[in-house]
């Protein structure tokens, strides 16, 4: 199939930039500096990379003002190259087309509501009371429960699961293996028995969420789990009961977030990073890579921590002094400076 191109006068129209060089070189698709050819548009967001844009076989770049002169290319200039890469490779490989209707091995409860402008693929489960909204793709396989509702223009990849009475909002994208509401890890011991306790709360994801693959988000158990607006979540995260993410929080994959944890908007946590229980996370907090939140972040700002592991009192008297290593640092600098004095008097 042949992809439309655009010249760059049209996508500085659209996109906004000013442009240096043939505002009448064509393009139809984004790749990397390192291996973008003829028709294509690179872009240059860290200035480490300048040797690739200098040798690179790209027809137009993307960069920064401070980068406007690092080639002769055709190129467009804006304040985010980055950004800038994300609305134009979005603009040039949008989503495929799903036309409306209703697949005939599709299982539909006669008092659900579905959209006629909404797609429902093969063998897909909507339970009695749902309501699905138009422009949304329910691809092969999906089950929706009972009395849940899914917004508009919403898309669950295949065999996705929602449970009954939760809430996904608009322009949400669940990737494939998504589980949403499922029960919260709630027990109780009682006479060398864990009894279940049943998790009433209800899991709600804001509009402009994404989740990617097999991640799974626990219903709340009393209250409701919720994911706001525009948050972004990875493959393989577990949500657990009554947790909260915060709006435009992005979370990369194999993140445990334990229940009743409350993560603030905009905060950035690293892949395989765990939160424990109960914890408030303020907003505007990174949480570098495999680290392990402990306690309460009360202030924004980059929190990073690993530790080896070891036996339980021990790795805690261990952790109790790592706290004061910076105390001891100063102490020990101290010292050393009243030893050379002492040196230096008895010379």
């Amino acid at each position: 199939m042949t992809r439309p191109d655009f010249r760059l006068a049209d996508i500085v129209e659209k996109f906004g930039g000013r442009i240096l060089g043939d505002a009448e070189t064509r393009i139809s698709q984004i790749a990397t500096l390192e291996k973008a050819t003829v028709g294509e548009i690179a872009f240059l967001a860290n200035a480490k990379y300048r040797k690739q844009l200098e040798g690179s076989q790209a027809s137009a770049a993307i960069v920064s003002e401070a980068d406007a002169e690092a080639t002769q290319i055709p190129r467009i200039v804006t304040a985010n190259p980055y950004s800038y890469f994300a609305k134009l490779s979005a603009f040039l490989n949008p989503l495929p087309e799903f036309a409306s209707g209703i697949h005939p091995s599709a299982v539909i409860s006669e008092n659900a509501v579905v959209s006629p402008d909404a797609h429902i693929g093969p063998h897909v489960t909507i339970a009695e009371g749902a309501r699905v909204g138009a422009g949304t793709v329910i691809m092969a396989g999906c089950s929706i429960g009972a009395d849940t509702v899914i917004g508009e223009n919403t898309r669950l990849y295949p065999r996705v699961v929602v449970y009954q009475n939760c809430v996904v909002g608009d322009h949400v994208i669940l990737h494939s293996g998504v589980v949403i509401g499922g029960d919260g890890f709630g027990i109780a011991m009682d006479a060398g028995r864990w009894l279940k306790i049943p998790q009433i709360g209800r899991a709600v994801i804001g509009n402009h969420v994404e989740i990617g693959a097999n991640t799974t988000v626990d219903r709340g158990a009393l209250d409701d789990t919720v994911i706001e607006e525009g948050a972004k979540l990875d493959n393989q995260i577990q949500v657990a009961h009554n947790v909260r993410i915060g709006a435009h929080t992005a979370i990369a994959g194999c993140v445990g977030i334990a229940g009743s944890a409350n993560i603030g908007r905009y905060c950035r946590i690293g892949g395989g990073a765990i939160i424990l229980g109960h914890l408030q996370v303020a907003d505007q907090v990174e949480v570098s890579a495999g680290t392990v939140v402990t306690k309460t972040i009360r202030e924004a700002g980059t929190y990073s921590g690993t530790f080896p592991f070891g036996e339980n009192q021990k790795w805690r008297k261990n952790a109790a002094q790592l706290r004061h290593l910076d105390e001891m640092a100063d102490r020990i600098k101290k010292l050393e400076q009243q030893i050379e004095i002492l040196k230096e008097k008895n010379a």
